[in-house]
């Protein structure tokens, strides 16, 4: 954090924006002031240049004319998402953050390589409720979401799955999302931060540098509890 406000950039949300993923950004915020911080979600639209001073950065999902619009824009500010940076995608955002995705028509797109994953469509579109034990990261704690995604994403050895699949698709191969350094990129929609709190914590930790105070939010807990045992017992 670079001052006493951290600043949360969510990019291209005109294009990058469907399914609520928009929400993480205030998820984020919210979290933050509960916890004392100051916090501002930073839009950063189309035409306009991504800053490098932003603390986290956040990208949506998107149709597929949108993702290609999206990755041409942001590849001309590549070097504000450093690999240092934290950045989170989802969906769309992660085959933007990957080095390569294909469209419906057969043309590749580059990615912005900040992830070592390639996307290929798939041959049927992914729509379900999305369960996933997390990787280590997050001490294995469950994930879950909704997806609604043709993409099937492949990971190189450059990063690591985000979580192994329980119930439905993930990238495709039973495995979830990716991971490298601090850049994150999931297929979990609802928006994901509002139904993985671990997971928007542990982002809020890359940003600070350190731990931050844990949040007692009880409903929220029992809430999230009731939810995830009734998606694992629904066929």
């Amino acid at each position: 954090m670079r001052d006493s406000t951290v600043h949360i950039g969510l990019l291209l949300p005109e294009v990058l924006g469907t399914y609520g993923d928009t929400g993480n950004a205030q998820v984020l915020c919210q979290r933050l002031r509960w916890r004392g911080f100051d916090a501002e979600v930073v839009p950063v639209g189309l035409g306009e240049p991504v800053p490098s001073t932003l603390d986290l950065y956040l990208l949506g999902g998107g149709e597929d004319g949108a993702q290609a619009l999206a990755a041409a824009h942001l590849r001309k500010y590549r070097r504000a998402l450093t690999p240092e940076a934290v950045v989170f995608g989802v969906c769309a955002g992660l085959q933007v953050l990957g080095t390569r995705f294909r469209g419906l028509d057969g043309v590749d797109h580059d990615g912005l390589g900040l992830l070592d994953v390639t996307t290929e469509p798939g041959e049927r579109r992914a729509v379900s409720e999305l369960v996933a034990t997390s990787s280590e990261i997050l001490d294995n704690a469950p994930l879950t979401g909704f997806e609604n995604h043709l993409g099937v994403s492949k990971l190189g050895a450059g990063s690591e799955p985000l979580g192994q699949v329980v119930r439905g698709t993930g990238n495709g191969d039973g495995t979830e999302g990716a991971v490298t350094d601090h850049i994150v990129g999931t297929y979990l929609h609802g928006p994901a931060l509002a139904r993985n709190p671990a997971l928007a914590d542990l982002l809020l930790t890359w940003t600070a540098g350190h731990p931050l105070p844990a949040l007692e939010l009880p409903e929220v807990d029992r809430l999230r509890g009731e939810r995830l045992a009734r998606r694992r017992r629904t066929p």
